[in-house]
């Protein structure tokens, strides 16, 4: 915990000093959308009216309006240090009233094809394990790692018992509701709900997806939403992490760099929703 309060001073001071002095918590807090890459965020941050480009670092915000209230887009850059970061200076700079993470990312359902979409009931942390001992010469075999729960609150993570599980963090059920209201304007595949895992690593082992799924219920992979996730938790920020099927080496579905744009015209429409129900 304390490398992680130590993470959250340097984003904090990497922020220039006058643009948090110029930044009061707004009459109407906006809702912040993210994406890790320019094909994740293209098309929303094109549907934003009046929009601006703000850079802090190596991160870019779109600050504009949707239907008349705030909205900024922000593309977080990839991995999950780099999402962490994008989603503390998201809350530093703007105080949104919500934050969805969006984009891509790989099965590990053999149900789910191309173009279905996920809404992230939870998220959690794939990247965290501790490997058994095994003496010079014997290998590694991912299989038998044991999960750490980084979120423990007492003790060594790896070794304290009751932190020998993923550290997981729920999608935000006003968030859930409006996309749930949405779902039939989506006609590319299907929409299920359930888990979205997250790390820096990029499984294509056919075995560990197996496991991952089976034992965690892993929905799909990608490298963001956890992260942003937890701290949108800690910050005390309604989150919800929404992503489409682009590949699938469970069934066979190759990559389809198009489908971003799928997910970013159900996301669109999943904002709306959730605007209109913040103007009531």
């Amino acid at each position: 915990m304390a490398r992680f309060s130590a993470f959250l001073i340097v984003v904090s001071l990497a922020i220039p000093v006058a643009a948090r002095a110029q930044s009061p918590m707004p009459s109407v807090r906006p809702v912040v959308v993210q994406g890790a890459m320019q094909i994740e965020i293209e098309k929303l941050a094109s549907r934003l009216d009046r929009a601006t480009v703000e850079r802090v670092g190596g991160w870019t915000f779109w600050r504009g309006t949707l239907d008349g209230y705030p909205v900024i887009v922000s593309k977080t850059l990839k991995g999950v240090s780099n999402a962490a970061a994008a989603t503390v200076i998201a809350v530093e700079r703007y105080h949104p009233i919500a934050i969805i993470n969006q984009g891509t990312a790989g099965g590990h359902d053999p149900r789910l094809h191309l173009y279905d979409i996920v809404l992230g009931t939870s998220a959690v942390n794939l990247g965290a394990f501790k490997s058994p001992y095994r003496p010079a010469g014997a290998g590694s075999n991912t299989l038998d790692w044991t999960p750490l729960d980084l979120m423990a609150a007492d003790g060594s993570a790896a070794n304290d018992p009751n932190a020998r599980k993923l550290s997981s963090f729920k999608g935000h059920e006003s968030l859930l509701a409006a996309a749930r209201g949405v779902t039939s304007l989506y006609t590319r595949g299907r929409i299920v709900e359930g888990t979205i895992g997250s790390s820096d690593v990029w499984n294509d082992e056919v075995d560990r997806v197996a496991r991952l799924h089976a034992q965690y219920g892993t929905e799909v992979e990608e490298m963001e939403t956890a992260s942003a996730a937890q701290i949108a938790g800690l910050l005390d920020v309604p989150f919800l992490g929404i992503r489409v099927v682009s590949d699938n080496i469970t069934n066979g579905g190759a990559y389809d760099p198009k489908t971003s744009e799928a997910c970013e015209d159900f996301v669109y429409q999943v904002v709306k929703a959730y605007i209109s129900k913040l103007k009531r």
